[in-house]
């Protein structure tokens, strides 16, 4: 996934769940790396991130 699909997902998903997109997201990083699943925990890991920066500072 690159960068510009990462954050359209991000958008994406936070549109969609609101602050408990963050949760989301790590929760499916965790569930792919406990399956073995390293370039889609990774993903997710992005994801996790990009979704940090739009709740801005002070949100988590």
């Amino acid at each position: 996934m690159d960068a510009i699909q990462t954050t359209e997902y991000a958008r994406a998903l936070f549109s969609a769940r609101g602050n408990k997109a963050l949760a989301e997201a790590a929760q499916r990083m965790r569930d792919c790396e406990e399956a073995g699943k390293t370039d889609e925990a990774e993903d997710w890991k992005r994801i996790r991130l990009a979704i940090s920066e739009l709740r801005g500072p002070n949100q988590g």
